[in-house]
């Protein structure tokens, strides 16, 4: 008998997508599962899958065929205005790119998921407070969080505040692609054991994806994408 959905975070099943071209990128994963309040360390270099799998959980892309359920829904049983909605609600997302609007101030930037999220924005009883008292946790001044725009942060700053951003509102599941690419050594491991600390205290999941091994011990679990998932091209 099938384990109930509700066990899992994340469950993946007999999926297979591919980018429009005759020569697009295609990947495809037979069964992939993380459970609640799990985190997990994806390892890969540049190209092997590891957005692509990321925007397939969070409901961005959708498989030509395949099961994607997050926290208990299937996401391919929703329409695209449905997922997007669930998203917001469900997943705070970490990206690569931190994706901060450059002239709002730090505090407006992670109040944002909130405006189109309201399951988070019931959570927070105090909005303005609780991003403070995150960023506080994340090392930065409450000064600056509330009045620097993101475009005259440093890196590592903005860096905290996308992250600051994915948390508030307790999501319940956390996704973060290539978060601690732009920090050095000694900055990769202090982000790394504030953005634990946040999200166990939220009791959220935690998926994660890098091409640097040496992440990988914080994690409960690690895995390489190719055991999970194999990518080619797509079309003749």
């Amino acid at each position: 008998m099938a384990e109930p959905t509700e066990r899992h975070a994340i469950r993946l099943r007999d999926l297979a997508f591919a980018w429009p071209g005759r020569t697009g990128f295609s990947l495809g994963v037979a069964e992939f599962s993380v459970a609640a309040g799990e985190r997990v360390f994806l390892l890969g270099e540049s190209g092997s899958g590891k957005s692509t799998l990321l925007s397939l959980i969070c409901g961005i892309a959708e498989p030509q065929k395949g099961a994607v359920e997050v926290d208990g829904a299937d996401l391919m049983r929703m329409g695209g205005p449905a997922r997007d909605r669930f998203r917001a609600n469900r997943i705070g997302v970490i990206f690569q790119m931190f994706n901060l609007l450059p002239y709002a101030s730090a505090l407006e930037n992670i109040l944002l998921p909130l405006a189109f999220a309201p399951e988070r924005r019931r959570t927070v009883e105090d909005p303005r407070a609780e991003a403070l008292r995150l960023t506080g946790a994340l090392g930065l001044d409450a000064g600056l969080v509330a009045h620097a725009r993101a475009s005259e942060l440093s890196i590592g700053q903005q860096q905290r505040i996308a992250a600051a951003r994915a948390l508030i509102g307790g999501p319940r599941l956390v996704i973060a692609d290539e978060p601690t690419s732009a920090l050095d050594a000694a900055a990769q491991g202090a982000f790394l054991e504030l953005l634990m600390g946040q999200v166990a205290a939220a009791g959220a999941t935690l998926v994660m994806v890098s091409h640097d091994a040496r992440l990988a011990d914080r994690f409960d679990r690690v895995l390489d994408i190719a055991e999970i998932a194999a990518t080619g091209r797509a079309g003749p």
